[in-house]
């Protein structure tokens, strides 16, 4: 996967999991947290140099960059960032990216190229689509 970038937008588990795996075999991965840092920072303990081991362990191998996209300002350095960029993961619910007007009408539209992957719990659409899925929720 080397020569492959992806930005990753996602967070807790099944986003940051899946884009470590992609860090793991080469791909240049990039997380956008939060100005204040990704929350699983703090779920710990145990900690390793100020950082939960948990978000060590799903963030190995990434770079990382701290950006608020509900600012005009955060989404303006996303779109700069996705101008290289060949694949956007992200597990926001549904709506939010056409919110911030970057939805995947836009995306497409600016970056035919990128591949716009969204991780759910329970998909878009059906009697549960839309809601937010932890693994605690599945178990």
């Amino acid at each position: 996967m080397t020569g492959l970038r992806v930005i990753d937008l996602t967070r807790v588990l099944g986003g940051p999991y899946c884009t470590q795996i992609l860090a793991d075999h080469g791909a240049d991965v990039i997380k956008v947290e939060p100005p204040a840092g990704d929350e699983v920072r703090d779920w710990g303990p145990p900690f390793h140099e100020e950082d939960a081991a948990y978000f060590v362990g799903i963030n190995r191998n990434k770079r990382s960059i701290g950006l608020d996209l509900a600012s005009e300002g955060g989404r303006v350095v996303l779109m700069k960032m996705l101008e290289t960029a060949d694949v956007l993961i992200e597990n926001f619910k549904p709506g939010t990216l056409d919110k911030w007007g970057i939805g995947n009408d836009v995306l497409r539209a600016k970056f035919p190229r990128l591949v716009h992957c969204r991780i759910s719990g329970f998909g878009a659409d059906g009697p549960r689509g839309g809601n937010p899925g932890y693994d605690a929720i599945i178990q």
